[in-house]
């Protein structure tokens, strides 16, 4: 028994940061950020990460189950309300879904996709019949306001979807995930941990903010991201031709042109939210899906492609019949 995706909903903050913003903040400019990135704006919050994992998740269940019927709640998150406790258990008090099982997953922008493997693992198991599934992000008060090379990736968002029992044909195929710790310098925030406690110097050194060695993550990101949605791919008997829309990790305009190139995918087939999110880690795929779903580019049984590469090192692929 399979699970498949029944409902799905977002939740982006008001305020907007755009490139010409940040050009009045940091040496920048809209043309520089565009053709490095393809991102144009990002949105911006005031709130923690579990308000926008609320909100994204109330419209998720709204006229479809009750809180008190969600037996499963996951928060995909980098940037959680607190060390301790985990940022799903305040979503839970939220939305009063006193019958759930809570907890947070932390592989990165990978993040949704570890997540929804777990979720899929609960239902495949007779766990149970409802999980609830959300990525959420505040990354903007995890960045050096002061360093151009990240403050203008990252933005800030939530979405969620609900995992039932499959009665049909739809679902999810096939997960196919990876990590590599050998590579944990290439992004990180390398003070707040116990290798690191949080210190007046760290402070100092800029140590609390998200750093990032961006030309080896490029590099390294669009081959893995190819080789995994092959893999994904190969599992389920498909090839590249059965896709109807690929869903990427919203990192990086680049990055999701050279996947597809690399798997002989046209650009008419590959969802683009970044140009709107910018990078919100692992909020960004269920955003990007859950964008394509209102734009009208996913009809039932369309076979969709998710992928992701994150922070130092995690990727991983998902085949879904919608």
């Amino acid at each position: 028994m399979r699970s498949k995706i029944v409902s799905i909903g977002s939740y982006l903050p008001d305020k907007v940061l755009t490139n010409f913003d940040l050009e009045k903040i940091v040496d920048t400019s809209n043309e520089w950020i565009v053709q490095r990135t393809g991102i144009k704006e990002r949105h911006i919050s005031d709130k923690p990460t579990s308000y926008l994992a609320y909100m994204a998740a109330k419209k998720t269940i709204e006229g479809v189950i009750s809180p008190e019927e969600i037996d499963v709640i996951i928060v995909a998150t980098v940037t959680p309300d607190k060390i301790l406790p985990a940022t799903a258990l305040f979503v839970q008090s939220q939305l009063k879904a006193k019958n759930a099982f809570c907890f947070d997953i932390n592989a990165a922008c990978s993040g949704f996709l570890y997540a929804l493997s777990v979720g899929d693992s609960y239902i495949r198991s007779g766990v149970a019949k409802n999980v609830l599934i959300i990525g959420a992000e505040v990354l903007s008060k995890f960045v050096d306001w002061t360093d151009r090379s990240t403050c203008v990736i990252f933005g800030d968002g939530a979405a969620a979807v609900l995992l039932q029992p499959s009665d049909d044909d739809s679902g999810i195929l096939n997960i196919v995930l990876h990590s590599d710790g050998d590579y944990t310098d290439l992004m990180q925030i390398p003070a707040g941990g116990s290798l690191s406690p949080c210190s007046k110097e760290a402070v100092d050194n800029h140590d609390i903010y998200i750093k990032m060695l961006g030309n080896q993550t490029f590099k390294m990101a669009v081959q893995s991201i190819a080789a995994v949605s092959e893999e994904a791919i190969n599992k389920c008997n498909l090839s590249y031709n059965d896709i109807d829309l690929m869903v990427s990790h919203q990192a990086n305009i680049r990055i999701i042109e050279g996947v597809a190139k690399r798997i002989h995918l046209p650009m008419e087939k590959v969802q683009i939210a970044l140009d709107i999110h910018g990078n919100t880690a692992a909020a960004s795929i269920p955003l990007a899906l859950d964008l394509a779903y209102n734009q009208g580019k996913i009809k039932k049984n369309d076979k969709i492609l998710l992928n992701s590469f994150g922070a130092s090192l995690t990727w991983g692929a998902c085949v879904i019949v919608w």
